[in-house]
């Protein structure tokens, strides 16, 4: 059996995850999925892996549209992913509705984790928030990065600290085991992204990446995906 390639953004691990699971038990076929920050899963196939599906935001896919490494036309779009904040699960829930709250509960925070900015949306959003905040200097010391959103989130969900937070894409929240949501960042503070899907133009399994993109783009898996937090259809 011929193994499928898959690059993904850290955002959509979990439906790809879902949808790779009845892929296989369907097909027989193996998958070899890597998952990551969107800069570091960009930089992965300009280095040349063997690349079949990808996932990433839709300014990246079009750039690599541009570039002759995913094929033109093929860009399906997923959903927003919008950003919110984290507690483990057996803390209380901060408020983080408006601009006062939020900017209170950071600064009782003895630790915030998100994504590192240098190479994921979310942590950029965070940097850019803090900013707006004016409380990016102080709290920096207390600033706790991680590759990507999901490995942020279950070092919170393991650790065992006093008012600490986290701050990622929701779709990046919501399935992990041992977190809550306390819900989204205010709208001022939003940056939505849209993440697609994109068949890599040199794809050594080029019509088992076609049949992968069916499962995750058709109409069945729009539960999925709203249920891991992208906000489908709008």
């Amino acid at each position: 059996m011929a193994t499928l390639n898959i690059l993904s953004a850290g955002a959509a691990q979990a439906v790809v995850e879902n949808v790779i699971a009845a892929y296989q038990r369907e097909t027989g076929h193996g998958v070899q999925a890597e998952f990551g920050a969107v800069g570091a899963m960009k930089a992965r196939m300009l280095t040349g892996v063997p690349v079949d599906v990808i996932v990433l935001t839709a300014t990246l896919i079009d750039e690599l549209i541009a570039s002759g490494d995913v094929t033109a036309g093929s860009r399906v779009d997923l959903g927003k992913v919008g950003t919110g904040v984290a507690v483990r699960a057996d803390t209380p829930l901060p408020a983080v509705f408006n601009r006062t709250a939020l900017r209170g509960n950071i600064l009782a925070a003895s630790v915030v984790v998100c994504p590192d900015p240098a190479v994921a949306t979310a942590g950029k959003i965070v940097m850019q928030m803090l900013e707006r905040l004016g409380i990016r200097d102080e709290i920096g010391g207390r600033m706790k990065f991680f590759p990507n959103g999901n490995a942020a989130m279950r070092w919170l969900a393991g650790s065992a600290g006093a008012n600490e937070l986290g701050i990622t894409q929701v779709t990046e929240i919501l399935p992990n085991k041992g977190i809550a949501y306390a819900g989204p960042l205010p709208d001022e503070f939003q940056a939505k992204a849209t993440y697609s899907v994109g068949l890599a133009a040199r794809a050594p399994s080029a019509n088992l990446a076609r049949d992968f993109v069916a499962r995750l783009t058709d109409p069945a898996a729009v539960p999925m995906l709203a249920a891991a937090g992208f906000e489908v259809g709008d």
